[in-house]
């Protein structure tokens, strides 16, 4: 079976405690993109996130140009800059995306899920064939790893 890899929204790692942050499980399975790390700046342990980052590279911001481009105009959903709200949420399914080649000549790479309580980013991961989950269902997924 191939090994999963998590990439984690803020608002699932707000839900995470501070032990489950600092655990193994955490630290080899799950990444944090750097826009939603950006996000979680106010974070006690937000030094020790950055060791999990999920780089913005070249690559990762050709494939939001894809996810963008998906986004209509007066679409507020997932992206809504004005209320200054979700502009990390397409760069999960991005790092997800680019996660995916990454891994896609590899006989066993890793699946690569998007975990967010926002169903506009669920929907956008969906659109791109891409599995995402509720940070509920990852927390009934994952119950076994977590070491805490």
């Amino acid at each position: 079976m191939n090994e999963e890899m998590y990439l984690i929204d803020n608002n699932v790692l707000s839900h995470l405690s501070p032990a489950q942050r600092a655990s193994e499980f955490f630290r080899t399975r799950c990444r944090i993109p750097a826009e939603v790390l950006h996000e979680a700046v106010g974070y006690a342990n937000v030094d020790a996130l950055k060791a999990v980052e999920y780089p913005t590279t070249m690559t990762v911001l050709k494939f939001l140009q894809r996810v963008m481009a998906t986004v209509p105009e007066d679409d507020t959903a997932l992206v809504n800059l004005y209320a200054n709200k979700g502009a990390a949420d397409p760069m999960l399914v991005a790092c997800a995306l680019n996660g995916m080649q990454e891994s896609a000549s590899w006989l066993f790479g890793p699946k690569w899920i998007v975990v967010s309580n926002d169903k506009a980013v669920r929907a956008k991961a969906e659109e791109f064939a891409v599995e995402s989950c509720s940070r509920e269902v990852f927390a009934t997924r994952t119950q076994q790893n977590w070491k805490v």
